[in-house]
């Protein structure tokens, strides 16, 4: 197999990586604050959609974690870049929060419920029973279905929660069509990052904590790929994949030495 180049930027995943249940998981504030002194390009990404990049550098802020807020990069960011790629100052109906109507005002989307060009469907703690038969009627008329990921549930300290994926899930036995799902695993997100901070694959690595959305859009996207033991991915479970991230690390504080 052919040597990889040496790695000049850095993708990593939020949570499970950098932090767990609010809490930071140890190591990595050393791991970010090696990537801002190296001068490396790197972006922080979630498939949480709920977030604008202000609001997570404000919590990452709390929990002692310095993100500079163009170093962060959501599902509603990919969803919105993709969007203004393939249809300029469109028009959607959106289900979701703050983190994905700003990220669509800001590339000149109009959000409407009147023939839009597209559903954009996103995360939120409140699905509506009447935003989601909205969906469906305007889907059914023609709307386009975009969902920002595929993730059928979230975390709450409660225990899980229904996310994007379930609810896109319910809307598909509906109507009969299935979204285009922009976040992970989609390598579009990654390469869309990429391409926000000059990186290019070839030199790039994606750390996260699971095999099937983390490891898969980074060995998609052409990267090198770090797997850590601090999220949902036990390791007997790395196995059963037809695929192998290029190393498994037991948390983030294994690869500060890295950068």
């Amino acid at each position: 197999m052919a040597e990889r180049k040496p790695i000049e930027s850095w993708l990593t995943d939020m949570d499970g990586v950098l932090v767990h249940e609010g809490v930071p998981i140890p190591g990595a504030d050393a791991f970010l604050k090696r990537l801002r002194e190296s001068g490396k390009p790197f972006l922080v990404l979630t498939n949480n959609s709920i977030y604008t990049p202000r609001d997570l550098h404000a919590r990452l802020k709390r929990m002692g974690l310095d993100v500079p807020v163009e170093n962060i990069w959501t599902s509603a960011l990919a969803t919105a870049k993709f969007l203004e790629e393939q249809r300029p100052e469109g028009t959607a109906y959106v289900i979701g929060e703050a983190g994905l109507t700003t990220a669509l005002h800001d590339i000149g989307y109009i959000l409407t419920d009147t023939d839009p060009d597209y559903v954009v469907l996103g995360e939120t703690r409140t699905y509506s029973f009447e935003a989601l038969t909205k969906a469906i009627r305007l889907i059914n008329d023609g709307a386009r279905f975009i969902a920002t990921n595929p993730d059928e549930t979230g975390p709450s300290a409660e225990g899980a929660l229904p996310a994007t994926g379930s609810v896109a899930a319910l809307i598909t036995k509906a109507t009969g069509r299935e979204p285009y799902f922009v976040g992970k695993p989609n390598p579009l997100m990654m390469r869309a990052g990429l391409n926000v901070i000059g990186a290019h694959s070839e030199s790039s690595a994606m750390i996260g904590d699971r095999m099937d959305t983390d490891v898969l859009a980074g060995l998609e996207a052409g990267m090198e790929t770090f797997l850590v033991l601090t999220g949902l991915t036990r390791p007997a479970e790395v196995d059963r994949f037809p695929f192998r991230p290029s190393t498994v690390a037991d948390s983030i504080a294994d690869l500060v030495e890295r950068i």
